[in-house]
């Protein structure tokens, strides 16, 4: 889901991208920064992280099976003009919500459930008006109160679906563009890359058009764009005359978007590829609890039956970038493929790690003179706490990063450089681009 997490941060004072805001756990140290620490005399005085954190990112994109998994927090570095919209957080969507709806009929809504301590999270609101309906589901057409909460449903889940869709071509997608180039230029003689996200907008999609690179989504390439789990058993290959057999061509990746995207519609028993709003139904899992078991309908179905059976491959790496852990049913396979697959590498990046630190500094990265900050605290969320007490132990699997999307962008190797191919597409868009 393309949300930002409830908290105080505001993500865009945060200061332009770069690796050395990365901090990494090490054990017995706490978060040692990434970069050293030099003493008045310009000798180092503390070595950074940054080897370690090289190493476990290059490991990470070396494995037979590379995935990544991305969150809303991801989406905050894209940036539309001013004026325009933005990503929005769980506090944007719930004042959206709010005036699509009405003041007085919000308020009404709200006052149903005055016991629930909701702290303006749509997500919360939406799940108890969805157990509230289920209770009252054989109430009369005259019953008010339930129509009023049965009303206030679609308008709020289609103006959500307005305000993710908010990727146009004059999006700033930096990071996102640098996080493909890297990861899609992986070697084709191994398995594609796979990404997966939770978000519904389009800035991978985009990111992956402007850099001309081939996405493997389960649709289709005919003119109507039909989904179909067998279109992820496809690859891309370049036959030449002067070659017996073909070539897998650089520059894909597959892309798996676990709650649905902002251009999926269903029509019939197809899931069409559209941003009409006047075309079908959209196709998205909507912020509330009961996301568990809209999971595992078609077509979220395939996409975490992918995601399970990614994680049981042996030689997989997972790097995850912007998602909080806070769906379990995505959270709990990450952390069965810890118990299970002893070959499995998981990096995690989050500027959260570090919570009561950076609360008392009023910095979300962290005091930058602070060479090691002491790892003290547990972690708020039982998944991720789980895995921080792995990291602690000195599992030579896992690796915490606290750090944001675009500082991993940044951070991550480049196995390959450049593709001719590549340079071609930038000469060409430059050509067209004059006058």
């Amino acid at each position: 889901m393309n949300t930002a997490p409830s908290t105080h941060i505001d993500y865009w004072k945060v200061q332009a991208a770069s690796r050395t805001n990365l901090r990494l756990l090490v054990p017995g140290k706490g978060w040692v920064a990434y970069a050293d620490r030099i003493g008045e005399e310009k000798k180092v005085e503390e070595l950074g992280s940054k080897d370690e954190i090289e190493s476990a990112l290059t490991n990470a994109l070396s494995a037979s099976n590379f995935l990544t998994l991305t969150g809303a927090g991801a989406s905050f570095c894209a940036r539309n003009p001013d004026g325009q919209p933005q990503a929005p957080s769980m506090t944007a969507l719930w004042d959206a919500v709010a005036g699509a709806v009405g003041a007085p009929e919000f308020a009404a809504v709200c006052a149903k459930f005055e016991k629930a301590k909701l702290n303006e999270n749509i997500e919360k609101l939406l799940s108890l008006c969805k157990v509230y309906l289920e209770l009252n589901e054989a109430a009369a057409e005259d019953d008010a109160e339930v129509m009023a909460v049965r009303a206030f449903v679609p308008v709020a889940e289609k103006c959500i679906l307005g305000r993710v869709d908010y990727v146009t071509a004059q999006t700033e997608l930096p990071a996102h563009e640098t996080y493909i180039r890297k990861i899609g230029r992986r070697g084709f003689r191994k398995a594609r890359a796979k990404i997966f996200t939770t978000n519904y907008d389009l800035s991978l999609e985009e990111a992956a058009r402007r850099l001309r690179f081939t996405i493997i989504d389960g649709f289709s390439h005919s003119l109507d764009q039909v989904y179909d789990r067998q279109h992820f058993e496809y690859d891309i290959v370049r036959r030449e005359p002067s070659k017996e057999a073909p070539d897998y061509i650089p520059n894909v990746f597959h892309l798996y978007k676990l709650h649905g995207s902002t251009d999926w519609r269903r029509v019939g028993a197809d899931v069409l590829r559209s941003r009409d709003n006047a075309v079908g139904e959209p196709v998205l899992i909507y912020p509330r609890s009961s996301k568990y078991q809209e999971a595992f309908d078609p077509p979220y179905l395939d996409m975490m039956s992918a995601l399970q059976a990614a994680l049981r491959e042996p030689d997989s790496a997972l790097v995850v970038a912007g998602f909080g852990f806070n769906d379990d049913h995505i959270s709990r396979p990450i952390l069965s493929a810890l118990e299970s697959n002893l070959s499995f590498r998981l990096v995690i990046c989050d500027p959260g790690f570090i919570r009561s630190y950076w609360e008392l500094a009023g910095d979300p990265l962290g005091d930058p003179a602070a060479h090691a900050i002491p790892d003290a605290e547990a972690h708020p969320n039982p998944m991720l706490e789980r895995i921080r007490l792995l990291a602690q132990s000195g599992d030579p699997r896992v690796h915490l990063l606290n750090g944001r999307f675009e500082d991993l962008a940044d951070a991550m190797p480049d196995l390959i450089g450049q593709t001719d191919r590549e340079r071609h597409a930038e000469r060409v868009r430059s050509m067209r681009e004059v006058g």
